[in-house]
C-alpha cells in the first residue's frame, strides 16, 4: 500500500505547512495521533486483553480506547492540551484542555431531570488520558479518574445545584509537574478502580450515574446546557 504523501501527491513539507496554517485540522489530527500515542505507550502490554476503539458514531457507548484489565472492562477517554492555552512559569508549565463530548444529547440524571448537553458524564468512562505534547513537545500524558474530574461550575445557571455533580466541566485545567488528581501511571488508577468495583459487588452497592438517552424526550422539565468555557 502506498503511504498518504504518494497517494496525495504531497512532500512533507507541504503537509507540515497545510497542518501548521490550519489550527482547527491540527487539532483534529492530534486527537486521533494522541489516541495510537496512548494506546502504544501504556495499554499494549501483557496486562491488557481485547483492546478496542468504539465507532466514533456510537452515541452509546463513550471512549476513545476499551480493553480488559484484570477481567473487567475499562474505557479510557483520550483528550489534548489546547496549544494556545499553554503558559510557562519559573517552576511550572499550565495549560487547558477540553473534555467534551462531540455531539449534544439528552442525559437522564438521578434526579429524573433530562440535560440536553455536550458535558461528559460522571461514570462515562473510567480514566481520562490527556496527551501534553504542546508543553515540551514530547510524547507525555497525564491519567485521572472520571469520578475526581472537576463537575461544571457555579456559574452554569440552568442546573440545578444538586445535578451538577453529574456533570463534567467541559475545560480543564492541568499543570507540569502534575498535581491531583492526575498522575503518570494508568495502572495505579485502574488498579483503585478495581478494588472499589470488587467491594461495591460485595456489599450490593449500586451507584447512581447519569445516562444517555438514545432518543430526545420532551418534558417540561427538560433544560439546555450550554458549553461551559470555564471552571466555576
Amino acid at each position: 500500500m502506498d503511504d498518504l504523501l504518494k497517494r496525495w501527491e504531497l512532500s512533507v513539507e507541504d503537509l507540515t505547512k497545510i497542518v501548521d496554517e490550519n489550527p482547527s485540522l491540527r487539532g483534529f489530527m492530534m486527537g486521533y495521533v494522541s489516541e495510537a500515542k496512548v494506546r502504544s505507550m501504556f495499554f499494549s502490554d501483557g496486562r491488557i486483553e481485547e483492546v478496542k476503539k468504539d465507532d466514533d458514531h456510537d452515541r452509546k457507548k463513550k471512549g476513545d480506547l476499551t480493553f480488559k484489565y484484570k477481567g473487567h472492562e475499562m474505557r479510557v477517554e483520550a483528550k489534548s492540551l489546547q496549544t494556545n492555552s499553554v503558559k510557562r512559569g519559573e517552576d511550572l508549565v499550565q495549560g487547558k484542555f477540553q473534555c467534551d463530548a462531540s455531539d449534544c444529547r439528552d442525559v437522564l440524571l438521578p434526579s429524573g431531570k433530562t440535560v440536553k448537553t455536550t458535558c461528559l458524564l460522571v461514570g462515562e468512562f473510567d480514566i481520562i488520558a490527556v496527551n501534553l505534547f504542546a508543553f515540551e513537545n514530547t510524547w507525555k500524558f497525564a491519567f485521572a479518574r472520571n469520578s475526581l474530574l472537576p463537575r461544571v461550575g457555579a456559574r452554569t445557571k440552568k442546573i440545578e445545584p444538586e445535578d451538577k455533580q453529574y456533570l463534567l466541566s467541559t475545560l480543564m485545567d492541568i499543570t507540569w509537574p502534575l498535581q491531583a488528581p492526575f498522575v503518570e501511571d494508568p495502572f495505579v488508577l485502574l488498579d483503585e478502580i478495581i478494588a472499589e468495583k470488587e467491594a461495591s459487588a460485595a456489599t450490593g452497592a449500586t451507584p447512581q450515574t447519569p445516562q444517555r438517552i438514545e432518543k430526545p424526550i420532551v418534558l417540561e422539565d427538560v433544560v439546555s446546557l450550554e458549553k461551559e468555557e470555564e471552571l466555576g
